[in-house]
């Protein structure tokens, strides 16, 4: 083979070579700008929707400080019940992009908050409904209810961290 030859197959394969490392290192570089943005889109997700929780918690504890009161002041009861209302919605819709930005532990996790705030939900509307109607027959027994219901919804919460930290692979998010 005479040397023309030669460095002409040399070079072609020192191309090939060399385009077949760009294929890789391209490929490689996208499923990591990928990863990223997927990891950004669900950190996103998550703090939305967990700040969402928050003020609807916020809100959820002015309704049981204005029944506090002996005779609690219907108006301010309903007026804040409506504003926990208002807040529910903004949770469930945060809740959709969590569900659709997944994976199903941290759903899973999801909707094991779901259901310990609507059982505590629950209890402060029967005590609303109480206090409208001015019965207070359950008031004792509805308070240490919320107040149980009220730490599984912490645990709960609790959890839909721990399971968002793992997913993200963030050892800075912190489990309280």
């Amino acid at each position: 083979m005479d040397a023309g030859l030669t460095a002409l197959l040399g070079a072609a394969v020192g191309s090939l070579a060399t385009l077949g490392s760009a294929i890789v290192t391209g490929r490689a570089a996208a499923r990591t700008q990928f990863g990223q943005w997927r990891r950004q889109h669900r950190r996103d997700a998550y703090a939305n929707y967990l700040g969402a929780v928050y003020d609807r918690d916020v809100a959820l504890d002015a309704v049981r400080d204005a029944l506090r009161a002996d005779p609690p002041d219907l108006r301010e009861v309903n007026e804040k019940m409506e504003r926990f209302a208002v807040q529910v919605r903004g949770v469930h819709r945060a809740a959709e992009f969590v569900i659709l930005e997944g994976p199903p532990s941290v759903v899973d996790a999801l909707y094991s908050v779901v259901h310990a705030a609507d059982d505590l939900a629950e209890v402060m509307r029967r005590m609303v409904r109480d206090a409208n109607a001015g019965d207070t027959s359950r008031k004792l027994a509805d308070i240490e209810l919320a107040v149980e219901r009220e730490h599984l919804l912490y645990e709960a919460v609790k959890g839909l961290r721990a399971a968002a930290s793992d997913v993200l692979g963030d050892s800075r998010i912190h489990v309280y």
